[in-house]
């Protein structure tokens, strides 16, 4: 597992639970530390393998650049230059015709990136307008692998076709263009900055969270809102909020930082299942790792946390009288809310 701090650090981790303990310690394999002569000079925001490949996996950072790395060596293979502080980046997970990693930054401006061609063509002329603000998220659909979304504090959401020189394929509307033009929040996904977006695994939907504490479920395809109903998704974040969803659950979840804690909802329904408590300080990712059903969530509490799915959960105290665990059935396949776990 990799992950960044705010200090620059880029450490990688052996989840492997060799103890077969339930509570167990990973152990870090290696690092690029502060004395590496390419470490990142301020907070790094995002890391991410190459999706075919974990020989190299990208880094971006407050520092204005995007960091190639070869693992084996721990070496830079290449370096992207920006003007502007960079809040995300990603890399499609299902892309096969190109290699272009999708940045977003303090300028309103989607900026691509070119593996292929490396840095010598520095960042692609093609970069597509139409945001008026700093873009806080990006995110490649699993469905298609040239379609792009983007999340903006000028509180709208695009979807991108990056084949087309328009770019833009549409442009999300929270009231599903039932209210005028010249309404002040017409064509925006919410009434805050929206800083997070997630595709659900099949790509046919797509997550957004604002700093007006929704969360919201849209169509992919037409952009319309699906009106899901998750309640207050508290988000007071100043920059980008990384969450995830499930991948292979009877039930599809999607897991979001909610101050110290975690919440956890069904998607398609809206309904919070649990509040994973653990950390003692704000929540800033998560990542779901699909072959175990194990949730990954980073704090300021400078801890990495591992959660793993319970089929049962403890009777309450107060019933003295019975000592067999029960099984809820909201949590079959899904994850639990003991405090204990983590």
């Amino acid at each position: 597992m990799l992950s960044g701090g705010s200090d620059g650090v880029i450490v990688l981790y052996d989840l492997e639970n060799s103890s077969r303990q339930p509570y167990y310690t990973c152990k870090a394999v290696c690092s690029v530390g502060r004395n590496h002569p390419d470490v990142h000079k301020y907070s790094v925001e995002t890391v991410q393998w190459y999706p075919h490949d974990t020989g190299m996996f990208t880094s971006s950072s407050f520092d204005k650049t995007l960091k190639v790395w070869d693992t084996n060596t721990l070496q830079t293979a290449d370096v992207f230059s920006f003007e502007e502080t960079v809040y995300s980046h990603h890399m499609s997970p299902v892309a096969t015709k190109h290699c272009l990693v999708a940045v977003g930054t303090r300028g309103p401006k989607v900026q691509l990136c070119d593996l292929k061609s490396g840095s010598c063509s520095h960042i692609l002329q093609v970069m597509f307008a139409g945001h008026r603000q700093e873009i806080l998220a990006v995110s490649w659909s699993p469905r298609c692998e040239y379609v792009l979304a983007t999340a903006s504090a000028d509180s709208r959401v695009k979807l991108w076709d990056v084949r087309r020189a328009s770019g833009c394929l549409i442009t999300v509307d929270q009231h599903n263009g039932k209210k005028s033009q010249a309404v002040e929040s017409a064509n925006t996904a919410h009434n805050g900055k929206v800083n997070g977006l997630c595709f659900t695994s099949d790509g046919l939907h797509l997550l957004t969270v604002g700093t007006d504490n929704r969360m919201r479920l849209w169509n992919s395809s037409n952009g319309e809102n699906t009106l899901v109903n998750y309640g207050k998704v508290c988000n007071d974040s100043r920059k980008g909020l990384k969450f995830t969803v499930s991948y292979g659950c009877s039930a599809e979840f999607v897991f979001v930082p909610y101050g110290s804690t975690i919440a956890v909802y069904t998607i398609y329904s809206g309904e919070q299942i649990t509040m994973l408590k653990g950390h003692y300080k704000s929540v800033d990712c998560c990542v779901f790792r699909s072959n175990f059903q194990e949730l990954y969530s980073g704090s300021r509490d400078c801890n990495i946390l591992a959660w793993v799915p319970s089929l049962s959960e403890p009777v309450p105290d107060d019933d003295e009288t019975t000592t067999k665990s029960q099984l809820n059935p909201a949590f079959e396949d899904a994850w639990s809310s003991s405090d204990e776990e983590g």
